[in-house]
């Protein structure tokens, strides 16, 4: 096995990327355990040499996948925290785009999300990815809305609690999708939660 080395050309940036998006798939598809190098290879369309010119096995490769995964999930967050100046008026509207957001970005299939789970429940640097992602996107919300005049004891518990909730009526729609349920109503119930922890206080 050659020296790990990091692709410099465009084509080889784009070959890298290709074996992770593959890679990141096939072992969502089949289960972590259920797929090797030899696998990624066939079905990145590569030979196996190349796996092993960027990567040192197939856990790097799972990683890397995790690390776009949760960026994709995060990003349009930001983006909607960037974009947007929060005040009274519009804030149960960005509430709502961002939970959308946050809906859209967790589309992948259920066993996508069930293999991204059970692996963060056993891979400490993969737990780590998401407990970090977690606490980045507290932060941020935390400091758009000091920015745009939120004063709110207890702030950072309170945004973390907030996450938790949208994620867990995102696992909901998403993955779980009870008929039972009127989720447009849970939303609304979702909304006015988050409005009355972020109130502003005097």
């Amino acid at each position: 096995m050659g020296d790990i080395r990091n692709p410099i050309k465009k084509s080889a940036i784009e070959k890298k990327e290709k074996i992770i998006d593959k890679g990141f798939e096939l072992m969502c598809l089949k289960g972590y355990h259920n797929v090797n190098c030899i696998d990624i290879a066939k079905y990145a369309g590569v030979s196996t040499g190349i796996i092993y010119q960027y990567f040192t096995d197939k856990r790097d490769i799972f990683i890397e996948g995790v690390k776009s995964c949760f960026n994709s999930i995060m990003f349009p967050m930001f983006d909607i925290l960037d974009d947007y100046e929060i005040n009274d008026d519009n804030l149960s509207d960005i509430i709502s785009l961002i939970i959308d957001k946050f809906i859209d970005s967790h589309r992948m299939s259920r066993k996508a999300h069930e293999e991204l789970m059970s692996m963060s429940h056993v891979d400490s640097d993969i737990k780590e990815i998401f407990s970090n992602g977690e606490l980045d996107l507290t932060e941020k919300i935390v400091s758009s809305l000091k920015k745009n005049g939120f004063v709110i004891s207890n702030i950072t518990e309170k945004v973390h609690i907030i996450i938790g909730l949208v994620d867990n009526f995102c696992h909901e729609v998403v993955y779980h999708g009870h008929d039972s349920m009127d989720y447009k109503i849970m939303k609304g119930e979702i909304i006015d939660i988050i409005l009355y922890l972020i109130k502003k206080e005097n």
